[in-house]
């Protein structure tokens, strides 16, 4: 098995585990004070990371290039505006479901990176997508069903735009994640992987915190005020996407954020059991497909 599946596994749990936990932040902070812990409690574990890595390989700590420095800016920026999409997204309806439409960015990705890296996926992924594209629909609809008309309606539901827009720009992200591992000159992929993330989760830090110390002050307050809580977050973030970086850098972002969707199946386990959510036979039935056109991208793999 190439070791960009299980790392990719490995992303996804870490993900659900943290957007679970930032979901209960939601209580108590507003969209942008529960982003912003996920940042400023990540960067030092990305830090942490990083210097094992050094430690571990013998590698020298990399020079940031002007490059380096615009992907990690554009996606640190793509992701802050995804994820309090996603965030927003939960308010509209349940956890699961929010997921749910953010994970056409499956599908999104491949057309991005297409365009943009020119990356090629065979049939048989496709057809992997594909059908983890029908078990997200089936997912958002919510046993509503699948007919044109239905899709039509459930599409332009405010929870559908924020999660269709989340997806748009998660896409956008990996793609400039992806382009920021290629511009780092260091011979270890877990390096550059890692070496990207530090950089990104401080632009992060930086921008969405003189955002909250603008607009929102309080939120800022409380975002230190919350560190128990808030730093798991901030914890279970970056071990997330340390592993996300390092699967981009190893095989096409499509593959790896379909793959990914595998998190639905960890996302319905935490919205039954840990958010005490209710789901019905229709999200089932999305979460076998998905793991359907999972099990179809790691067969052609």
């Amino acid at each position: 098995m190439p070791i960009w599946i299980p790392v990719t596994l490995a992303a996804a749990l870490f993900q659900c585990w943290r957007t679970a936990m930032q979901q209960k932040l939601r209580h108590i902070l507003s969209v942008n004070g529960a982003g912003f812990v996920r940042y400023l409690y990540g960067a030092p574990t990305a830090l942490v990371l990083l210097a094992a890595a050094l430690w571990i390989t013998g590698a020298k700590l990399p020079a940031p290039s002007g490059w380096t420095l615009l992907w990690a800016t554009d996606g640190g920026l793509t992701q802050i505006l995804a994820t309090n999409l996603l965030i927003m997204a939960f308010g509209f309806r349940n956890f699961a479901v929010g997921t749910a439409y953010s994970k056409t960015e499956a599908a999104q990705s491949a057309v991005v990176a297409w365009v943009l890296l020119h990356e090629t996926i065979r049939p048989a992924a496709i057809a992997g997508i594909c059908v983890g594209l029908c078990g997200v629909m089936t997912l958002s609809l919510g046993g509503r069903g699948l007919k044109p008309r239905d899709v039509l309606a459930a599409t332009v539901q405010p929870a559908a735009l924020c999660g269709l827009g989340a997806g748009f720009l998660f896409a956008f992200t990996t793609v400039f994640i992806k382009l920021g591992n290629q511009s780092v000159a260091a011979p270890s992929v877990f390096v550059r992987a890692l070496f990207v993330l530090v950089l990104t989760n401080t632009v992060q830090t930086l921008m969405q915190g003189a955002w909250l110390a603008w607009r929102e002050p309080e939120e800022l307050r409380k975002a230190f005020t919350t560190w128990r809580s808030s730093s798991l977050v901030g914890t279970l973030s970056a071990c997330g996407s340390a592993c996300w970086f390092t699967a981009f850098a190893l095989t096409e972002v499509a593959l790896v954020r379909s793959v990914g969707q595998v998190e639905i199946v960890f996302t319905l386990l935490f919205s039954r059991f840990y958010l005490k959510e209710t789901l019905r036979p229709a999200e089932v039935a999305g979460l076998v497909l998905v793991v359907g056109g999972v099990l179809l991208i790691v067969a052609e793999s």
